[in-house]
């Protein structure tokens, strides 16, 4: 695969890195020269996808760490362990934060945090994540986070009086929740930082891609719609080539657009767009995270020697207060 190799000397990170639009984005973002942050699930699928990186493109700089991002101690302890990795190359910066990671979930699951499984690894794992890595963001001269949402977004709402949908849950209603928050976070995370900030964040819809995702944590009817949807879907490829434009082609810059498909400004949905919903949304995830934007730095645990080319994060040596 022969790119241009434009982007020697950036610094991305890519979640959800081992499949579907995240591996197809890592493998572009490699070709074309960016210093590359994978994240796995897996410690094993991890290996096998910085091989195959390595394969395609072997003077490539590839890192892998696995963390389940369900887990809100892996999400610091992924954080901490990047912020050494970094700080240990001597950049200490961050260009790009792709929060690609998503999951499906037929039935209600609860995480170690004693969260519904999609909005912890849809919403709340990016939430943390970004905030956790700001420090390194800033740090760079012109940074972007680049949140993938779904027009899945669309019809929906957010569930306030059961957020967690522990009465009456729905796969699909839980999954349409999680990428309407990712939204409602990206606009405000613009908002709190303001127009001067070095860092800016897009909300990025794949459209329909076929890729394992609906296969994953599901079963019955959702298995079979979703074999049947796939096909009509376009490459991981196609969608993750949208994904690296956001994340790093420098016409973007100054651009004020919240929501992109194809690599183009979309209109979202009017409750996407509503500023008291956003804030909402904040004020609830920085409790259920344990933390405060304001007070937002480079955590304080380390996982991992910083030096390795894959690392597996399991626990933090210090954790904040669990909520």
């Amino acid at each position: 695969m022969v790119q241009e190799r434009d982007l020697t000397g950036k610094t991305i990170l890519v979640t959800g890195a081992t499949s579907g639009i995240g591996h197809a984005a890592a493998r572009l973002l490699a070709a074309r020269g960016a210093a590359l942050i994978g994240v796995g699930r897996s410690p094993a699928r991890s290996d096998a996808a910085r091989a195959a990186l390595l394969t395609e493109t072997p003077d490539a700089g590839v890192t892998f760490f696995s963390a389940d991002l369900a887990s809100q101690r892996q999400v610091r302890a992924l954080a901490a362990a990047v912020t050494a990795h970094l700080e240990a190359r001597g950049s200490g910066h961050l260009d790009a934060l792709i929060n690609n990671a998503g999951t499906v979930s037929s039935w209600f699951v609860a995480t170690e945090d004693g969260y519904e499984l999609q909005f912890a690894v849809n919403h709340l794992a990016p939430f943390l994540l970004t905030h956790a890595l700001l420090p390194l963001l800033e740090r760079a001269p012109s940074a972007r986070v680049v949140m993938v949402s779904s027009g899945s977004h669309f019809n929906t709402r957010m569930h306030w009086p059961d957020v967690m949908l522990r009465r009456g849950y729905a796969c699909l209603k839980a999954y349409k929740q999680s990428k309407l928050a990712n939204i409602l976070f990206t606009a405000e995370l613009n908002r709190r930082l303001g127009e001067d900030s070095p860092v800016r964040a897009y909300a990025a819809d794949p459209g329909l891609v076929n890729t394992e995702i609906g296969l994953k944590g599901t079963g019955g009817l959702e298995q079979w719609v979703w074999r049947r949807r796939r096909a009509d879907g376009v490459s991981p490829e196609q969608s993750a080539a949208s994904l690296v434009f956001l994340a790093a082609d420098p016409s973007l810059e100054g651009a004020r657009d919240l929501y992109w498909k194809d690599g183009r400004p979309a209109e979202p949905s009017r409750c996407a767009l509503r500023a008291d919903e956003a804030a909402r949304l904040w004020a609830l995830s920085e409790r259920l995270c344990g933390i405060t934007w304001g007070a937002a730095q480079a955590p304080g645990c380390t996982a991992g020697a910083p030096g390795g080319s894959q690392q597996h994060v399991s626990s933090p040596a210090a954790l904040f207060p669990a909520p």
